[in-house]
């Protein structure tokens, strides 16, 4: 495995650092107060018009629909290994992503779309989705039953005529408060009695469609996200042509195994992204305080604290180049192991980066004055998103198990001493 950046990544990375530089960090103050100034006159729900300002420039200079790979209609996505970099800096600001038209849930919504959906559908959705223009939520957890166990899912879709009928509720819908949000793809079931991986399906919903409500935001740590939320929805008899179903009936976990691989993997490279900019952040905050007589960073409980935090970042990183390599070159479904690992390891050490670079910085630290609190509660959020730690680690124990299952089934005879 070769990790090196090709020179078009290095172009690609330094021309992403400058714009970084320039656009995203000195508007970090300005991207907040847009939405406290909104949330004041009593709409939260508005878009930033520093993003919207940003979008052009960042399609200028060519840093624009990165994530998806081998699509002729985004001619300059890249491979995972070549997008891991990128996708990394992006994640140090929590809204970047979005000005160069990298952020989930659109991104995993544009591979399913590109990788499952009919020509129709993408004209219809995949197109203005990455020219930008509107946004998309994925539906699939629901408030009523253990949705780790995507099985559990009650959501209807039944056929009726020429169409589908859809029943159910959906809870943790990021994406769905935006109004820019123009479509959902859900996931429900169709047949009950179909073998259990086989019931689910997905299918395209328009955002305005009858019978849809968005019921409330659900706030994270207190923060609600806006303008983007994560939205509960309730879907009452809401009809759609059938030609929206992807792939076919029974299809559902087939779509979403191909849809979560890429939709994890981007969660933990902008991870990375996180831990680095708070440690960063900590650093920075130690080398200028003075306590005791001495510069905190003297301190040798921080010394311990970041060794920890720079060797834990480093695994993670080679981690995740380690899948995105694998992703690319044998398959998400032969990938699936190391895919399951970065997802627990990357959201916990950043977790833990996180806590140390808010210790650091004291009381400001859980303060709206630095990125840390906000920061963390991400990626504490990330350990439940794209499915909880509890879930990807019994996968990942029974991939392992089954490489050390015993092949042999002739009784080995004892060892005996020659005379």
């Amino acid at each position: 495995m070769n990790f090196d950046y090709t020179d078009k990544v290095k172009d690609l990375r330094e021309r992403l650092l400058a714009f970084m530089d320039l656009h995203i960090y000195p508007n970090e103050a300005r991207f907040y107060e847009e939405i406290a100034a909104n949330r004041a006159k009593g709409n939260a729900w508005v878009p930033t018009r520093i993003v919207e300002e940003l979008k052009p420039k960042a399609r200028e200079a060519g840093l624009w629909n990165l994530f998806l790979p081998r699509s002729a209609r985004a001619p300059q996505g890249l491979s995972n290994l070549e997008y891991a970099p990128l996708c990394e800096i992006m994640g140090r600001v929590p809204f970047a992503a979005e000005v160069f038209n990298c952020s989930a849930p659109d991104t995993g919504n544009m591979e399913t779309l590109e990788r499952y959906a009919s020509e129709a559908l993408k004209d219809r959705w995949l197109e203005p989705l990455l020219r930008g223009d509107i946004r998309s939520a994925f539906l699939m957890t629901e408030p009523e039953v253990a949705s780790s166990d995507a099985t559990n899912i009650q959501c209807r879709i039944e056929r009726d005529g020429d169409s589908y009928v859809i029943n159910g509720r959906k809870w943790w819908s990021s994406g769905a408060g935006d109004p820019r949000c123009a479509v959902y793809i859900v996931m429900g079931k169709t047949d009950p009695e179909a073998p259990r991986h086989s019931q689910q399906s997905m299918i395209v919903v328009p955002a305005d469609a009858p019978g849809i409500r968005v019921l409330r935001p659900l706030s994270v740590f207190g923060y609600d996200d806006a303008p983007h939320g994560h939205m509960e929805v309730l879907l009452e008899n809401v009809r759609v042509p059938a030609a929206n179903i992807l792939l076919g009936e029974g299809r559902g976990f087939e779509i979403a195994q191909g849809r979560l691989g890429p939709g994890r993997i981007h969660h933990c490279m902008r991870s990375i992204g996180a831990a680095e900019r708070a440690m960063e952040l900590m650093c920075q905050r130690l080398n200028s305080r003075v306590a005791f007589g001495k510069p905190v960073s003297a301190q040798s409980v921080w010394h311990e604290r970041i060794a920890d935090a720079r060797c834990r970042i480093e695994m993670a990183r080679l981690l995740t180049l380690k899948a995105a390599y694998m992703m690319d070159t044998v398959g998400n479904k032969v990938a699936k192991a190391e895919i399951a690992m970065i997802k627990v390891v990357a959201p916990n050490m950043a977790c833990d980066v996180i806590d140390m670079a808010i210790q650091a910085h004291g009381g400001g630290g859980v303060s709206g004055d630095f990125p840390l609190a906000y920061a963390y509660a991400g990626q504490r959020t990330l350990r439940l998103a794209d499915g909880p730690d509890e879930v990807h680690r019994q996968a990942i124990a029974k991939l392992e198990l089954a490489r050390h299952m015993a092949v042999k089934t002739e009784v080995e005879m004892p060892i005996t001493r020659g005379c």
